[in-house]
């Protein structure tokens, strides 16, 4: 039985916001809490928010890096909550700073094995050394995104600038991985198989 189609989770989302101007760190840091700023160690503020859950690192150059969000929505939702916690504080904001995805990490479950020496020898722009590596690294051009996959049918995929690319990127290599007949139905031993029927039984 073939999987339907992948499960694909968003682990992280990276982004640059922008800034038309300078911010002013010192007023920012006295009028937000639980920020960090210790600029001996680290030129910006590190601000952590609790909902959505985020890590933003604000530089005195109008440029912010967000961190850990799962979603677009919540991206977007973290960086309003952010500019409300600088108006407060009194710092001006003028203009709508830009919000650039430079980076989306996810991964995904694909639900069969993955002949990893067959697809390497099958798919262009891979690359596969299982001695230093245990996964097989897939290259692909449109989207420009980067998998990392391995036998037992997960991945991780890096380089997507949107949930659609993810999306895209994970059922074409599915698609592509099963017209070549390198996917297999995962075999589980007689124990696993009594374990589900018991529990099937309760």
């Amino acid at each position: 039985m073939i999987a339907s189609k992948p499960e694909v989770r968003i682990e992280n989302i990276v982004a640059t916001v922008i800034f038309e101007h300078q911010l002013d760190l010192d007023l920012i840091e006295q009028g937000v809490s639980n920020i960090e700023y210790n600029p001996d160690q680290f030129p910006g503020l590190i601000l952590r928010l609790d909902s959505p859950k985020v890590t933003a690192l604000i530089f005195r150059s109008g440029k912010m890096v967000v961190t850990g969000a799962k979603r677009t929505s919540d991206l977007i939702k973290a960086v309003k909550k952010i500019l409300r916690m600088f108006i407060k504080s009194g710092v001006t904001v003028s203009g709508k700073p830009r919000i650039q995805i430079q980076n989306i990490v996810a991964s995904a479950n694909l639900g069969m094995e993955v002949l990893l020496e067959k697809a390497a020898y099958l798919l262009e722009n891979t690359m596969y050394e299982p001695e230093q590596f245990p996964g097989l690294i897939y290259r692909l051009t449109d989207p420009k995104v980067v998998l990392l996959i391995f036998s037992s049918g997960k991945m991780v995929i890096t380089g997507a600038k949107s949930e659609e690319e993810v999306e895209k990127a994970v059922n074409y290599t599915y698609k592509t991985l099963l017209d070549l007949n390198c996917l297999k139905k995962i075999e589980r031993s007689e124990e696993e198989l009594e374990k589900e029927i018991d529990l099937e039984e309760i």
